[in-house]
């Protein structure tokens, strides 16, 4: 798996991640019948200039609707990435333990960009973190540049 090429069209994706997203569409669409059905109850109350029901019924149906699109576009562009169980270097799906400048130690899990979750441990493949640690092996080092200057990381170990 290169995940070098960060500006694809296919992104990538953990199996774990994939299924959530899964989850989460089926989720939406099983919501949808509720919404259609309360915003033919509003309508059916009468005047729709002056029906608040109406009005929210309906942009809560929009906004349901804009999720499910969003969210089966991103399955057609997503590559579920293949778990090799290497543990030799930072790859997706892996977690990566790393010391920084200051002595502190912290866990990531490398993930695609829709299952990121910084206050998680989950960062992106593509975030600059996750640029800077892919593909590298225990003992590397990797540098980023934050907003307050540059870190340095060293790579403790890769499970």
């Amino acid at each position: 798996m290169n995940a070098k090429n960060f500006d694809n069209q296919v992104r990538l994706i953990t199996k774990e991640g994939f299924e959530n997203l899964r989850k989460k569409l089926l989720k939406l669409e099983d919501k949808r019948p509720y919404l259609v059905d309360r915003l033919e109850h509003a309508r059916s109350m009468g005047d729709l200039a002056e029906n608040s029901e109406y009005h929210s019924a309906k942009e809560d149906l929009e906004f349901l609707d804009r999720q499910i699109d969003e969210s089966r576009e991103a399955i057609t562009h997503l590559r579920v990435a293949q778990n090799r169980n290497d543990h030799s270097r930072v790859l997706l799906g892996c977690r990566v333990k790393v010391v920084a400048d200051d002595g502190k130690q912290i866990v990531f899990m490398i993930v695609g960009d829709y299952e990121s979750d910084p206050l998680k441990g989950k960062i992106s493949y593509s975030s600059p973190l996750g640029k800077a640690l892919f593909e590298k092996r225990v003992g590397d080092k990797a540098m980023v540049k934050t907003p307050n200057g540059i870190v340095h990381y060293k790579i403790l170990a890769i499970n």
